[in-house]
């Protein structure tokens, strides 16, 4: 990916780890001017170092005033031209009938209801700029059913439909709205993933079965998610919008 963002101002959700700090060193090593966002205030300062002239908000994705101080602090810095919604947590991984409404609760409240934040806040920002470019993070489960994550998969396509609502109203401004849906990258979600396991024996029997989802024969890696985050947020996608862009080596092939 050799787009430049020279001069560009965006923000990254969940920066502090996983695919929101490999999305920040990305866009950072291009030239972006960045508001970095987590409520894992010692990963987002880890980030920050990486990230020349990068700015921090600590704080939760699913609180409006913490939100909004983030976009308001970004806004202070130039025009946002950029955002990339990457916060999010897994959340339980059990049958349907077993998952207790706070555990629900929890995990619509970071991966929709922040994402539907960040959009809310960024959007005014964007309109009066005259355009800009956003790209919301949702999953390969977001898009076909899962047996073992129903609830994570439930939030992710929330994402997918909002991504697509908002790049229909905001096309009058200028504004594209994507998301990628990545499949089993090697992340620390993921890895928290296989530690939950009862038992070595099911950790590894789970290992195998997520790497078979993929005809591509392996799990994917955050800078390869990164490069199809920069490709939507760029110029190069700029008769893109309103799309699920599976980065899942095929599993959904």
């Amino acid at each position: 990916m050799t787009a430049d963002f020279s001069g560009k101002i965006g923000i990254v959700t969940g920066a502090a780890s996983g695919l929101g700090r490999q999305t920040a060193l990305a866009l950072a090593e291009r030239g972006a001017r960045l508001l970095l966002f987590d409520r894992d205030a010692a990963g987002l300062s880890e980030t920050a170092a990486a990230c020349p002239g990068s700015v921090t908000v600590c704080g939760d994705a699913s609180r409006a005033t913490d939100v909004e101080t983030a976009v308001a602090t970004a806004a202070e810095l130039g025009p946002i031209a950029m955002l990339a919604t990457a916060a999010g947590i897994l959340g339980p991984a059990k049958p349907l009938t077993d998952i207790a409404e706070a555990d629900w609760d929890k995990l619509f409240d970071i991966n929709v209801k922040g994402t539907w934040l960040a959009l809310r806040a960024t959007l005014p920002y964007m309109r009066a700029a005259g355009g800009g470019s956003i790209v919301c993070f949702a999953s390969a489960a977001g898009l076909t059913g899962s047996e073992t994550m129903p609830a994570y998969s439930a939030s992710k396509g929330a994402i997918v439909m909002l991504t697509r609502s908002a790049a229909r109203s905001e096309a009058l401004y200028g504004i594209r709205v994507n998301c990628v849906c990545p499949g089993s990258i090697e992340t620390p979600m993921l890895e928290a993933t296989f530690a939950a396991a009862e038992s070595p024996d099911i950790r590894a029997a789970r290992e195998t079965a997520f790497k078979a989802r993929h005809p591509l024969g392996r799990f994917g890696q955050a800078n390869e998610v990164a490069a199809a985050v920069l490709f939507l947020l760029s110029d190069a996608a700029s008769f893109v919008t309103g799309v699920a862009l599976p980065v899942d080596g095929g599993r959904l092939a």
